[in-house]
């Protein structure tokens, strides 16, 4: 059955799955926070900032119309980054129509609550609203080209995620259910530091062994943290968590890795931040994954000194030299190690 589907963001993510929705039969809305962002959209519907060359399909209804945006709307899709998903649902909220199931795809950690993308909307609207996550190795730039792919739909209403995986599958895009929320949000959002990590062993040209180290230690700390807080282990050997971590690490066109193989060069994160016209989620995120790592009391290494070189002004070469001369530990310690 044909959903109309408010999207609501006009960034990269946006606009592929308008594409995606679009070509499954579906009636698109995408609202955008600001009228003169919208207005670029509609001149010759391309993202030219974005995704250039990506169109956004002619019967997509593109509106900055807080009112109007869920005219018809029976499914709404959060494609806004999460630093920013607060502020915008509660300027939504007056206007959201009651119980209608949501799904985001944002992947961060919300700084000072410390929450997920999910957690943020249910608590910024009135009553229980069903929810759903959409993540994986989804790189926009791809997806813009309907580059094969594949995702989970998470929820912990095992109809709604099979509803979402029906309304979003392709014969280009694959879906997998899941009901494990937790795992499938932390893997995503904490995947982003350790693809930031990636860039810098990148920019310091420190070679494909360090990256497959760091890989694979990465996936162990955000396994650790995501067990800790009540997630499935199971979960960060799957798409949302291996393969989506594989897919930011070493993809040139991953905002995250672009961040740090930059800073690996000897930029400075104000200046390649200035620089870029889109949201590299792990800078937030790793103040918020810091936090949540003393909470739980989780040791993530990979983690620290990022937010060392992010947020301290450690130098790149002496973060890697620490991580290098860690004491000595087996393999398969235990959960901390």
């Amino acid at each position: 059955m044909a959903e109309q589907v408010t999207i609501l963001g006009d960034g990269a993510m946006a606009t592929v799955c308008s594409m995606l929705l679009t070509q499954g039969g579906h009636r698109v809305t995408m609202w955008g926070a600001f009228e003169e962002s919208i207005e670029r959209l509609l001149q010759n519907r391309e993202n030219d900032r974005l995704l250039p060359g990506a169109r956004i399909p002619a019967d997509v209804r593109l509106t900055a119309n807080d009112r109007d945006c869920f005219h018809g709307a029976t499914l709404i899709l959060s494609a806004i980054p999460t630093q920013y998903i607060r502020s915008a649902w509660e300027r939504l909220a007056p206007y959201v129509p009651a119980e209608i199931p949501v799904v985001s795809v944002a992947k961060g950690i919300e700084n000072e609550t410390l929450l997920r993308p999910s957690q943020v909307i249910a608590g910024s609207t009135p009553g229980h609203r069903p929810m759903a996550v959409l993540s994986g190795p989804n790189i926009a730039a791809e997806l813009a080209r309907y580059l094969p792919a594949t995702a989970v739909a998470a929820s912990e209403d095992e109809g709604l995620a099979r509803r979402v995986q029906t309304v979003f599958s392709t014969e280009w895009f694959r879906v997998y259910t899941n009901n494990d929320v937790i795992g499938v949000e932390l893997a995503g959002a904490i995947k982003n530091i350790i693809a930031i990590a990636a860039g810098i062993i990148d920019g310091l040209a420190a070679g494909n062994n360090a990256k497959a180290a760091l890989v694979t230690r990465g996936l162990v700390e955000i396994t650790r943290l995501g067990i800790a807080m009540g997630a499935q282990a199971e979960t960060f050997n799957g798409l949302a968590g291996l393969g989506d971590l594989i897919t930011t690490c070493v993809s040139p066109e991953g905002r995250n890795r672009s961040v740090g193989e930059r800073i690996g060069k000897g930029q400075k994160l104000a200046d390649v931040l200035a620089k870029m016209d889109s949201v590299a989620e792990g800078v937030p995120t790793t103040r918020s994954v810091m936090q949540l790592a003393r909470r739980y009391q989780v040791e993530m290494p990979i983690t620290e000194a990022v937010h060392a070189v992010l947020f301290e002004d450690k130098d790149v070469l002496h973060a890697l030299a620490d991580l290098m001369t860690r004491d000595p530990k087996a393999e398969w310690e235990t959960a901390a190690s």
